[in-house]
């Protein structure tokens, strides 16, 4: 199939958003021989900053595979943003659906029409104190096994040093480097005779992931932990820290009680 024509919208967004991103951040792109130049695929792409949306889709652009990013379906219905949106082909997902694939059906839709659809799997920007990706949603396995497509893991850095994660004052100087290394396909083939359960799912989640965290261990230079960060472990254990640490504050006045006992008693001995 040949590569989908980029279309006025997407060539209008690149006018706005090339600019800025040129005089901002200097660029150390690696991996596009990667990118598959026909066919419907799937990247996975970690996410460290609010600015590396634009930045991973300048990269993508210049492969001449526009990526279809996944969006709230809200951001669809009206306006300029509705309209860019649209006129991008950027891929609703409907989170009201009780049918976890049903959510993703446009986004399968795409891929099998044979366009490219841009993942964030770990679903919001990295929690992991050191920048590393965290454990990640079933999203982009769903859709990969559902359609048997390739599955380019994607590693990017430096757009968390310009504006790092949940802050939002940038740091313009020194600029900052965007680097960005995408390797090629994840073999998911062991998966696709399986019954997509809620294990497979993990399972496969996990081998995408591994593989976005190996092109930025390349990227950084640098040994990612064993065990990625698990945003729903650390809520756990932080409501554990809290009961515990209200535990102890209810035992304080009884301990008081306890201590206050034998002076008492020695008060009534005299």
């Amino acid at each position: 199939m040949p590569r989908r024509r980029i279309g006025f919208w997407y060539r209008f967004a690149a006018v706005i958003c090339k600019p800025p991103l040129v005089v901002l951040i200097k660029r150390d792109w690696r991996g596009m021989e990667n990118i598959p130049a026909d066919g419907g695929f799937i990247t996975a792409v970690n996410h460290n900053s609010h600015v590396d949306p634009f930045a991973y889709a300048h990269y993508q652009y210049n492969t001449g595979r526009v990526p279809r990013f996944l969006a709230k379906s809200g951001l669809f219905k009206k306006g300029f943003v509705g309209a860019a949106m649209r006129g991008t082909g950027q891929i609703p997902v409907y989170r009201e659906s009780t049918d976890a694939l049903s959510a993703f059906r446009a986004a399968i839709d795409a891929v099998e029409r044979g366009e490219c659809v841009a993942f964030y799997p770990e679903g919001t920007l990295t929690r992991d104190p050191d920048g590393w990706p965290m454990t990640a949603k079933t999203g982009a396995a769903r859709v990969a096994l559902q359609t048997k497509c390739p599955v380019i893991p994607v590693a990017q850095w430096g757009c968390n040093e310009l504006l790092p994660p949940y802050t939002k004052k940038p740091h313009l100087l020194p600029r900052k480097t965007h680097r960005v290394l995408a390797g090629p396909p994840v073999d998911l083939s062991r998966f696709y005779d399986k019954e997509m359960t809620a294990e497979v799912l993990k399972e496969a989640t996990e081998v995408i992931m591994a593989a976005v965290t190996r092109q930025l261990e390349e990227i950084r230079g640098e040994k990612a932990p064993e065990t990625p960060y698990d945003p729903r472990r650390e809520r756990i254990e932080q409501r554990r820290r809290t009961q515990a640490q209200n535990r102890r504050g209810e035992q304080a006045p009884g301990e008081r009680n306890q201590n206050e006992q034998p002076q008492q008693a020695e008060g009534q001995s005299t």
